[in-house]
């Protein structure tokens, strides 16, 4: 199973969309911190349309209780503008945690330190755009992953 996760989503139809896409990837969606909405608003549900009490939510108040819930193998993988390697360099396990930062200031800035090994972007053409939509962004690593994934296990049968 994979997991989406959004450190302190701000817009709500963006966090209802990557439900939808989750719930169509069957991967679960971690909210970490403090939301930008309440969960409940009518915007986060109206962009998951009538699937978001199927979308599996798992809420942490903070990175530290999110990171104390993981495994202790848990593969991590960060997404920005600022990482150096392509998103389509990974080599995806069937467990990920695909692991995207707020829309107008991605990750804390302890982040780009501590996971600098780990910390992938999606290319883009045009340069002069600071970045894609997050739900979008989601969407793109997400189904890469599935895709590699479901090629790994046909290619294995």
């Amino acid at each position: 199973m994979m997991h989406v996760v959004l450190i302190e989503p701000e817009i709500p139809w963006n966090t209802g969309n990557v439900g939808r896409t989750c719930l169509g990837a069957g991967a679960e969606l971690h909210l970490v911190g403090r939301l930008g909405f309440h969960l409940d608003a009518k915007q986060v549900q109206r962009a998951g349309l009538d699937y978001w009490e199927k979308v599996v939510v798992h809420r942490h108040d903070s990175w530290e209780a999110f990171i104390q819930s993981l495994p202790p193998d848990a593969a991590l993988f960060f997404f920005s503008t600022k990482g150096t390697k392509d998103y389509w360099d990974i080599a995806f396990p069937p467990e990920a945690y695909l692991i995207f930062g707020k829309e107008t200031a991605g990750f804390p800035k302890s982040f780009y330190e501590t996971y600098k090994d780990k910390l992938y972007r999606i290319p883009q053409k045009d340069e002069s755009i600071r970045s894609l939509n997050l739900s979008t962004s989601a969407g793109i690593v997400l189904f890469e992953a599935l895709r590699q994934i479901t090629f790994k296990s046909r290619s294995q049968s």
